[in-house]
């Protein structure tokens, strides 16, 4: 019989869930925990607010749940291993998910990722209402990429990891002022990941005046995922593109995105990716006029 319990996570716990997150992604096809919810799992002293549930068989842990804190509200994921399905263990853990969210005196919502059939019935059967839906999108690489187009007074820079971190928080903050999470980015969210592995900041591009290179117009972040053995993997994403409202008029977005997509084909990428939400029609839009097409569909559950 498993137990549940809410522990804050050991070295011994995060590989145990980072193992059971690869069973599931190779059932799956989709990986079942977000960026986000795997930092706060492997860093679990500069997330005190986040609660982490362990479902526990003698084979050690078959099932885990995270629920994340953030201004009146809380998300969740879970995963659970799938030699271990079927026994009610993703119930318990979403139960346990939303009586966390419920102490805290906040609304929960849960994604569920890839659409997984079992998933989205679970949340139904508790009366969880989608509320989010957010695409993942994807391009092979080896078709042709239209030419970058830059104004002439704009020029393209790598960022500088110290000298930049001021001036990207603010644009970061204002081009995504009303997006649930990017544009509440901290320097402390920024350090996080330029602490890890696959950070390289010759694919952090930043667009600014010819004139005035510290100051910021707009950026494509670009990211490679990378491989068991540290290599950099096949797909490369498009990880954050921003334009300061400021500089809306200059057309920056579909540069700098083909700017990032030529930077991750030239570092040996074949596949590009994305995320953007379902009701970011402009932007889905501007994707799919880029050649990219929808391959996998992440909703939100909420319990409304």
């Amino acid at each position: 019989m498993a137990t549940d319990e809410r522990a804050i996570p050991g070295l011994d716990d995060i590989e145990a869930v980072l193992a059971l997150a690869a069973a599931a992604t190779a059932t799956d096809g989709v990986g079942p925990l977000s960026e986000q919810t795997l930092l706060a799992l492997r860093n679990p002293a500069d997330y005190p607010d986040v609660v982490h549930l362990f479902a526990r068989e003698s084979d050690g842990v078959v099932g885990y749940a995270q629920v994340a804190k953030d201004a009146g509200n809380a998300s969740g994921e879970v995963v659970v291993h799938p030699a271990f399905r079927g026994k009610g263990l993703g119930r318990r853990l979403v139960e346990s998910a939303l009586a966390a969210a419920r102490d805290a005196g906040v609304p929960l919502a849960i994604w569920a990722h890839g659409e997984h059939p079992a998933a989205l019935a679970l949340a139904r059967s508790l009366g969880l209402v989608r509320s989010r839906v957010l695409f993942k999108m994807c391009r092979p690489l080896e078709r042709p990429l239209p030419p970058v187009r830059l104004p002439d007074d704009v020029r393209l820079r790598p960022f500088v990891v110290g000298a930049d971190d001021a001036a990207w928080l603010r644009v970061n903050a204002r081009a995504f002022a009303t997006h649930p999470e990017q544009g509440k980015w901290t320097r402390h969210d920024l350090e996080l990941r330029q602490r890890e592995p696959w950070f390289d900041p010759a694919g952090f591009l930043l667009a600014v005046p010819a004139d005035e290179p510290t100051t910021l117009l707009g950026f494509h972040w670009t990211k490679r995922e990378l491989t068991a053995d540290g290599a950099p993997g096949p797909e490369g994403e498009v990880y954050v593109v921003g334009v300061d409202p400021d500089a809306q008029g200059l057309r920056l977005g579909t540069a700098l995105t083909l700017a990032g997509l030529d930077h991750l084909k030239n570092t040996g990428a074949t596949e590009a990716a994305l995320y953007v939400d379902e009701s970011n029609a402009r932007a889905v839009r501007m994707y799919a006029g880029l050649g990219f097409e929808v391959c996998e569909t992440h909703v939100m559950y909420g319990t409304g």
